[in-house]
């Protein structure tokens, strides 16, 4: 397959971006992503109370809040397209699979980086409270959008999946609900060591443990981008079945 002229890809971002800032399902959800983080804190895990000065206990919240915001911010990219009719004149249009995956990828993955960045006042505040690693900080956050970039790319193609915004939501939940949780099983459950491995490995949240806890390995880092890359490589895939058949 030909790869995408990023130019292209871009100009579709922008477009997509932009109608997703204008539309009021934006703000709310931004702020139940943020409120959700929040009382996840400070009243479930009792931050003041736990006198440590870590916030590994806030990132633990990311991969449970993204379940439901996620699903919102994805849902109507392909899935609206192809209930409007629209999807057949974006495929008549000069643009490769790739750029209309990767248009609508970066579109989406620019208005979560804008939720995640939101979270960044609540570090700040705190910090005056205690003392923070940067370090791990740097790390906790890199590992939040390495989750969210794999978790979005799963969300478009679940949208592509289906024929309109509620199936593409449900699917998307439903999806995100197993993969991101699916290492708590290995937890309350005995299963033989060669189960749980195969189980961990394909659990986001598992991966995405080792960057709450300050550290970089580069194999959680390989798995994150190759199942985005993978998710998206799959998108283009539907969209090429559908365009010829």
């Amino acid at each position: 397959m030909k790869i995408s002229v990023p130019r292209r890809a871009l100009s579709l971002a922008k477009k997509e971006f932009f109608q997703y800032i204008n539309a009021p399902a934006f703000y709310g959800d931004a702020v139940f992503f943020l409120v959700f983080c929040s009382v996840w804190l400070f009243y479930v895990q009792q931050y003041f109370l736990a006198d440590n000065a870590s916030l590994r206990p806030y990132f633990s919240a990311f991969p449970l809040v993204f379940i439901l915001v996620i699903p919102v911010v994805t849902m109507k990219s392909w899935a609206e397209e192809r209930k409007t009719g629209t999807v057949e004149l974006l495929l008549t249009m000069p643009f490769t699979e790739w750029d209309l995956v990767l248009g609508k990828f970066l579109s989406v993955f620019g208005i979560l980086t804008i939720m995640i960045l939101l979270t960044i006042p609540v570090p700040l505040t705190l910090s005056r409270l205690g003392t923070f690693d940067p370090g791990t900080v740097f790390c906790e956050y890199f590992g939040t959008f390495l989750l969210c970039a794999s978790a979005s790319s799963l969300g478009l193609l679940m949208s592509c999946l289906s024929k309109n915004q509620a199936g593409a939501f449900l699917g998307s939940a439903a999806v995100l609900l197993v993969v991101l949780l699916l290492n708590q099983i290995t937890m309350f459950i005995e299963l033989p060591q060669w189960l749980a491995g195969i189980i961990n490995y394909i659990s986001l949240s598992y991966h995405y443990e080792s960057f709450t806890k300050g550290l970089i390995d580069s194999r959680d880092l390989a798995f994150f981008l190759f199942t985005a890359a993978l998710f998206l490589f799959l998108t283009t895939r539907v969209i090429l079945f559908r365009k010829w058949r």
